[in-house]
């Protein structure tokens, strides 16, 4: 499932704010130093800003573009460190982190541990890192930076024309990917950068690592532990993919549960008809919102927001509650005063260097992990049942992933994961969570036998952890302080329960964005909690 892919570039390229109102991270917040040797760091400052308030150490770390070839050519990665603040007799490790996507910035994601009531962070060596082909790691991906512009041929392919477009659309960019990835792009596997995890657990000289995935980075996490179950010592995953559905299908079951979020959305907008005015039940602020989508297919607002923006700018009301407000205000501000700003703004400028670095290394990952078909009738069939169910995002979820058809590199056979001999790990998540559907999080439970699930039940927040709710996060630092977990229960459901994070409250016409819990920031700092997340 995708990210709105310019909001989350333009988070990427410029440190700007995700439009479901979670900083971004910034992918320019490259190291300073670089690696001596290849299987060393050489700490040095970083260009972060957050980073450097927070004490951040940044560095690269050369590792194979090929592990089959160890000796072959080499690619850095971007690292970065926030030390323990503890005596070293409390010192509990390092911590391996990654926001989702693929295709995350997490280089500033070592500011998490912050987040973690109680100080229980300052006990860990907090690791961000951009993984390869992602932000300030060497080779960056990128192959047609604009890709995501205005103006675009409408998702739905209603007639054959249309079809052909966003065909010869996917064809194109997959072609420019195979020009400048090169190498590269056979080396983009999920099981490369669980390799690379190990190579940086290696150059930190430490036998175990603990680690922190949202959305993908939950599926990194799975593999890694499957590839190096006793290097695993603790680890929080946070909104699981389900392994059995890489990642074809994945992508057809996220329709389905974006559908039913964004009618939760609208639900929420009709409950303060009094300050929006766009409709008193879910199912007039619904057709308000399609009817505008209508009107904008024949002319976009600011001649920029086509009825494919406009879907791009909602779809993060599906995601988290954090920018519901944001986008109310930006919805209502067109109806009633055709104030374009508020999308635009949502919606991020696609022409930043490097636009889609992050969606072509979605592209590169996911193609790769698996074979998807490679039949466009399947894919017509299969979009056009689920579009019947699910008519809000199918069709400009099915053009992100299009590209798959063409890609240029051999798709590899991921991973069959297992736990069952890793030690206990918490899993956490929002039962009503859209990007990782709550399924998934009950069958890594199910692999997982040492592992327990603690659950938001109705909650409908991506990787919601360290944002406030203390129920969550009092137990997350319960277990990275002293591995304690909620008593696994018999049966597969969740072993504990707590409330989700709160939906925004909004007082006023001209309410400013919903307020980020307070942990939720530091969290953010190196997040693209993405597609499969992030």
């Amino acid at each position: 499932m995708r990210k709105l892919l310019v909001a989350a570039v333009t988070a990427v390229a410029g440190g700007a704010t995700l439009v479901s109102g979670i900083p971004g991270a910034a992918a320019t917040a490259a190291p300073t130093t670089t690696s001596t040797a290849a299987a060393s760091i050489t700490w040095g400052t970083c260009d972060s800003t957050r980073l450097q308030q927070a004490g951040g150490q940044c560095g690269f770390l050369q590792v194979p573009l090929d592990y089959s070839k160890p000796s072959g050519t080499k690619i850095s990665l971007a690292v970065s460190r926030i030390k323990h603040k503890v005596p070293d007799a409390k010192y509990q490790g390092i911590m391996l982190t990654n926001p989702g996507g693929p295709g995350g910035s997490g280089l500033t994601l070592s500011t998490l541990g912050a987040s973690v009531p109680n100080h229980v962070g300052d006990a860990y060596d907090w690791i961000g890192f951009d993984p390869r082909g992602v932000g300030s790691s060497k080779p960056a991906l990128t192959c047609i930076s604009d890709y995501a512009g205005f103006n675009r041929p409408q998702y739905e392919p209603t007639s054959l024309a249309l079809e052909k477009i966003w065909l010869a659309k996917s064809k194109a960019y997959a072609q420019a990917c195979a020009k400048n990835g090169g190498a590269l792009l056979d080396h983009l596997k999920t099981t490369d950068s669980a390799r690379d995890m190990d190579s940086i657990r290696a150059a930190l000289g430490a036998s175990q690592i603990n680690y922190y995935g949202f959305s993908y980075g939950t599926y990194l996490g799975q593999v890694y532990a499957t590839l190096f179950p006793s290097r695993v010592r603790r680890a929080v995953l946070d909104s699981n993919v389900d392994p059995r559905n890489i990642w074809y299908q994945a992508n057809l079951d996220q329709d389905i549960a974006f559908e039913r979020n964004i009618k939760i959305w609208f639900g929420w907008v009709a409950q303060y008809d009094n300050i929006y005015h766009l409709g008193k039940t879910e199912r007039a602020v619904e057709a308000q919102w399609y009817r505008q989508k209508a009107l904008l297919a024949k002319k976009p607002a600011a001649g920029k927001i086509g009825q494919d923006e406009w879907v791009d700018v909602f779809l993060q009301a599906g995601y988290y509650i954090y920018g519901w407000v944001d986008m109310a205000n930006a919805f209502a501000g067109w109806v009633h005063k055709q104030d374009a700003q508020p999308l635009l703004d949502l919606y991020g400028d696609p022409t930043v260097p490097n636009a889609d670095n992050g969606f072509a290394v979605y592209n590169a990952v996911q193609c790769t992990d698996i074979q998807w078909p490679q039949s466009w009738n399947k894919w017509r069939i299969d979009n056009w049942r689920t579009y019947a169910q699910a008519p809000f995002e199918t069709w400009g979820n099915a053009w992100f992933n299009a590209p798959c058809l063409y890609w240029p590199a051999k798709a590899g056979k991921p991973v069959t994961v297992t736990g069952k001999t890793v030690a206990p790990i918490l899993l956490l998540d929002e039962t009503l969570d859209a990007a990782t559907p709550y399924e998934g999080t009950l069958e890594v439970r199910k692999l997982f036998p040492n592992a327990s699930l603690i659950a938001s039940p109705g909650g409908t927040t991506h990787a919601a952890s360290l944002s406030g709710v203390a129920c969550v996060d009092n137990q997350v630092a319960d277990y990275l302080a002293t591995g304690k977990l909620p008593k696994r229960k018999a049966g597969g459901g969740a072993d504990a329960t707590c409330p989700y994070l709160p939906r925004p409250v909004p007082t006023a016409p001209t309410a400013n964005a919903a307020k980020a819990a307070p942990g939720t920031t530091a969290k953010a700092a190196g997040t693209l909690p993405g597609k499969f997340r992030g």
